[in-house]
């Protein structure tokens, strides 16, 4: 079966704008799943697939408000959106010429992703919006991120194993950092469980003290924060790009002063959203710093490695 020619124009065109767009759709539906959360909507559609019995799709219940209905639905259906993305991240990195592994296998990722998700939404709901569900729900989002971030990044790069750009011990410090980040990014859903927005009224909360996860939550960022500094040292006279490090320490700033507001305030609902916004644009910066500190060269026809990486992708877009 032919492909028309116009769609793969199509595809090469935009497959950078696919690439951006899955990393905004993924840290996006990040959000919206806290809005179901702070408004109390995330049994609005108590079954799954389906809204209710017989109904893919909201309808009057005594029980239900209409608005939390829509709330959990309107979430539901972002899902779907994600997904197209996806697929046409997939459809972008099949059809390109010369066809390259690396972005096929992070295309999957997403889409693959997306299906992984929808079933633990789906699991979240049919368990009661169990807390422990909840976090997994959340961190499979934000690995998500991260890997579409990895994909923007590849359609710049070549195909060649990475080559790294600073000493490997500044390599460990990220991988210390980026595990770091993981266990940040779970300490802030074990607050987010066991304090007052659990997503419905009859909701079984982490028995922790609050105060407690909080503490643990900024003492985590404060060792996020003091590695980030070390390595902002150790990355001086490195032909490293500054623009990354600067927006990864000014995102984590911004988000460590709206986590001070919120406990202070009390949690606000909109100020909860903000946070999981927050964090998603944590994981974009700290991803973006990653690949910076790496290079993958392109091979030439002749066997040589060029400078200039992925530009078999670049004159597409």
């Amino acid at each position: 079966m032919s492909v028309p020619s116009w769609f793969t124009t199509f595809l090469s065109t935009f497959q950078r704008a696919f690439a951006i767009a899955v990393v905004i759709a993924q840290g996006g539906i990040a959000v919206t799943g806290s809005i179901v959360r702070v408004t109390g909507s995330g049994l609005g559609c108590p079954t799954w697939p389906q809204c209710f019995e017989g109904s893919l799709v909201p309808v009057e219940h005594p029980e239900v408000a209409s608005l939390h209905q829509w709330v959990e639905f309107g979430n539901r259906t972002l899902t779907g959106v994600v997904g197209v993305i996806a697929g046409l991240c997939v459809l972008a990195a099949w059809f390109n010429r010369p066809r390259r592994k690396r972005v096929v296998v992070l295309a999957l990722v997403q889409f693959g992703g997306v299906v992984l998700q929808a079933v633990i939404g789906g699991f979240t709901v049919l368990t009661g919006l169990l807390w422990w569900t909840v976090s997994v729900h959340f961190l499979v989002s934000m690995a998500l991120v991260w890997f579409a971030v990895l994909l923007v990044a590849a359609l710049g790069e070549g195909d060649e194993p990475a080559r790294p750009r600073v000493p490997r011990s500044l390599l460990r410090l990220q991988v210390v950092q980026a595990v770091t980040l993981g266990f940040l990014l779970l300490a802030g859903t074990f607050v987010t469980a066991a304090g007052p927005h659990a997503g419905d009224a009859a909701t079984p909360r982490l028995d922790l003290p609050v105060d407690t996860l909080s503490q643990l939550h900024a003492d985590l960022l404060f060792l996020f924060l003091g590695m980030l500094i070390a390595l902002g040292f150790a990355l001086r006279g490195h032909p490293v790009p500054r623009r990354p490090y600067s927006v990864l320490v000014a995102v984590v700033l911004a988000q460590g002063a709206l986590g001070m507001v919120q406990y202070w305030t009390g949690v606000p609902e909109v100020l909860v959203s903000l946070h999981v916004l927050g964090a998603g644009a944590v994981v974009v910066a700290t991803a973006a710093l990653w690949v910076s500190t790496r290079e993958r060269p392109q091979r030439d026809d002749a066997g040589l490695r060029s400078q200039t990486a992925g530009s078999s992708v670049a004159s597409h877009v």
